[in-house]
């Protein structure tokens, strides 16, 4: 009998299958199985300098510009076992346990390996699952089991279909993983150029610089820009109010200056010699229908609930979880509606899911799916419930303070879809003496889906009204003035990424989090209303007029992707883009960084560390030129150049005099390798002060 290790992303998935199947070992369909599970990624590259012969070393692992841009040509694309702190030990763990009783179980008579991981628009799924195989040497079939989601009926269809890879070089989502995961470690370069640019001028930000992160944090800046520079110029013209509160006004296409407006009031009382009064009349009246809104993503969704103040990176691990339990569907999809079969699989628990969210289930009678939100086209579907409903909202409190109010919207945006369009009366009217002082009303009859789902992207109707024309309209004079710059808002750089079609909305999502989040965060959110750090405000100022920030080529980056997957394109042929981005950006860079005095105020506390450099066994090397209050002699530097142990008096941090003794070492700061002076301690005088 054919027996398959099936291989999951985590323990919570590998428990989904455990479920599915009826077991953690055991039969279905014609094999027999067992699960095993990774923790997410288990291989990551290696640091820069080990990915290049050793004659390279020295520069790959400078931070000077001098230094860059790096010929990615020359890189081996290595790979090392990630070393983390475990959060319940708090101890430094390696994933090569992890990988060695993986290794372990596969040599035991497996006929195949079944890759179970996500099933994710970007390759990750892909990506983590080869990182594991290949490390193990595994040599044996491979087979992939794509699911749309974690639900019992969904894992087993994606078992009883699997697809053999014959090649991992043949394999597309694995391949735009790769071209993605190699473009972003690359991308590093800029920012260790950005970093050192900001440092030499005397501000100690480490100015992270990234495909979507720099696109987000530029647009952020330049609206900001924008409202600063803003002024005012006020404009008057003559319009006509009726009774009923309705105003008719002639009509202004966009970036027109009409000359009916004037720059002041009495200019305007001149100009024009208008009647006091004119009777308004109907000149249409025309039945109109709006369907419901399209299913939300997770950009969507989190835009919605920032305005209540739930952070993004708060609602993306909240909704992971929610995932995970199979309450709503799978996070990381692009796709807009839903399937046939996705429709059918929720229909039987609509009106259960009313009654969490406390849908009147009399409104929803449409129960036949819409063209417009269910099509025979996409794989996870959009966002939407999941197959488990919880029997109140807040019983969910338990994943997180915004899983209510993520189950209420995402529901009630999903059972809109089952209500009536919403009706209503469009009436357009003009003066009779003036006919182009016009008027448009919205009327309501039915309210339809707005009784179910308020659309936070319908623009506000200002023309909605239940009182119709009236009988007369009577002459003002209304102030006006050129359009202000909108406030930018989590919504607003949601629309904005959209419209360049840029990432998936969990992709958004997550990065908008790790903008907004951490000691170190550029964007500070406050309810959706974004304003920038020194951070976020050194690092937008750096990336003017540079390729990495400019959403065109951030979505032209995205499309290489798609073209790797495809096998339009080679991983490293996708490369070029990068080089291209990289010699294009350095030079403006450090162009951009002059302005950084203008916009920010300079810290006082800080003073770039000055820096000796020279040849230290056999290697060109870079170091802090003091010590401890100390700064090196020039004796001194070329005694420790040359391997010496030096003896000096020092100062401690609080203030004491010492005698210091030590040599250049290799050492390690926060994950980063470096050369610096190693203090070497008197072992008599530690034990004494252990006594």
């Amino acid at each position: 009998m054919t027996k398959y290790l099936i291989l999951t992303e985590k323990p919570s998935a590998r428990r989904n299958f455990e479920k599915a199947l009826g077991g953690l070992s055991g039969h279905f369909a014609d094999f027999d199985y067992e699960l095993t599970n990774l923790r997410g990624h288990v291989m990551t590259l290696a640091e820069p300098q080990d990915q290049v012969p050793d004659t390279l070393t020295t520069q790959i692992k400078s931070w000077d510009l001098k230094d860059l841009p790096w010929d990615l040509n020359q890189f081996n694309w290595k790979r090392t076992y990630i070393v983390s702190k475990n959060p319940r030990t708090g101890k430094q763990e390696s994933t090569k346990s992890l990988l060695d009783d993986f290794k372990k179980k596969a040599s035991q008579g497996f006929d195949g390996i079944v890759i179970a991981t996500d099933t994710d628009p970007s390759g990750e799924g892909d990506l983590l699952a080869w990182e594991a195989i290949d490390a193990i040497k595994w040599t044996g079939p491979v087979y992939r089991a794509n699911f749309v989601d974690e639900s019992e009926k969904g894992l087993r269809k994606a078992l009883e279909h699997l697809k053999p890879i014959l090649s991992f070089q043949e394999h597309g989502p694995l391949q735009k993983g790769l071209a993605r995961n190699k473009w972003d470690f690359a991308s590093m370069q800029l920012t260790r150029a950005a970093t050192t640019l900001t440092k030499k001028q005397g501000y100690p930000f480490v100015s992270r610089q990234g495909r979507l992160k720099s696109a987000m944090i530029l647009r952020v800046y330049q609206q900001l820009e924008a409202i600063k520079n803003y002024q005012r110029v006020p404009f008057f013209e003559n319009r006509y109010h009726d009774e009923n509160g309705h105003t008719y006004a002639r009509s202004v296409n966009k970036d027109e200056a009409p000359d009916f407006r004037y720059t002041s009031q009495e200019e305007a009382q001149i100009q024009e010699t208008l009647p006091e009064t004119a009777t308004p009349v109907v000149i249409s009246t025309q039945p109109k229908e709006t369907q419901p809104p399209k299913l939300l993503d997770l950009a969507s969704l989190s835009a919605i609930l920032a305005k209540e103040g739930f952070q993004a990176k708060e609602v993306a691990a909240t909704y992971q979880k929610l995932y995970e339990a199979k309450i709503v569907s799978y996070p990381r999809t692009e796709d807009k509606t839903i399937t046939p079969e996705q429709y059918e699989d929720l229909r039987p628990l609509v009106d259960k899911i009313a009654q969490t969210v406390g849908v009147d289930v009399s409104l929803l009678t449409r129960r036949e799916p819409r063209k417009t939100h269910v099509q025979e086209k996409g794989a996870h579907g959009a966002n939407r419930p999941g197959p488990v409903v919880p029997s109140s909202l807040e019983g969910l409190l338990t994943y997180g303070p915004s899983a209510p109010k993520i189950y209420e919207v995402l529901a009630k945006n999903y059972l809109a879809m089952m209500a009536e369009n919403y009706h209503y009366t469009q009436i357009k009217a003009q003066l009779a003496e003036l006919p182009n002082f016009t008027t448009t009303i919205n009327q309501p009859q039915s309210q339809g889906w707005h009784l179910v789902y308020q659309d936070q992207d319908e623009e506000e109707d200002q023309t909605r009204s239940t009182q119709g024309i009236g009988q007369q309209a009577r002459r003002f004079l209304y102030e006006g003035q050129n359009k202000k710059p909108t406030a930018p808002t989590w919504k607003w750089l949601k629309t904005f990424l959209e419209r360049y079609n840029i990432g998936t909305g969990a992709t958004r999502t997550n990065t908008y989090g790790e903008l907004t989040s951490g000691k170190n965060a550029y964007m500070i959110d406050q309810k959706g209303k974004i304003s920038l750090t020194d951070s976020g405000l050194a690092a937008a100022i750096l990336v003017q007029d540079t390729y990495i920030a400019n959403p065109k080529t951030t979505k032209r980056v995205f499309d290489i992707f798609d073209q790797v997957g495809r096998f339009e394109m080679t991983a490293d042929e996708a490369l070029h883009s990068l080089n291209v981005t990289v010699a294009h950006d350095l030079p403006i860079m450090a162009e951009n960084v002059k302005q950084l005095e203008n916009a920010i105020e300079k810290p006082t506390s800080y003073e770039p560390k000055e820096k000796v450099s020279g040849e230290w066994h056999g290697e060109e090397v870079t170091f802090n030129a003091s010590f401890s209050g100390h700064r090196f002699t020039a004796e001194e530097v070329a005694q420790l150049l040359a391997g010496e142990v030096i003896t000096f008096q020092a100062m401690s941090k609080k203030g004491k005099s010492y005698t210091a003794k030590g040599q250049l070492a290799k050492k390690r700061y926060k994950g980063k390798d470096f050369i610096g002076f190693d203090l070497i301690l008197d072992k008599k005088k530690t034990r004494k002060m252990k006594k």
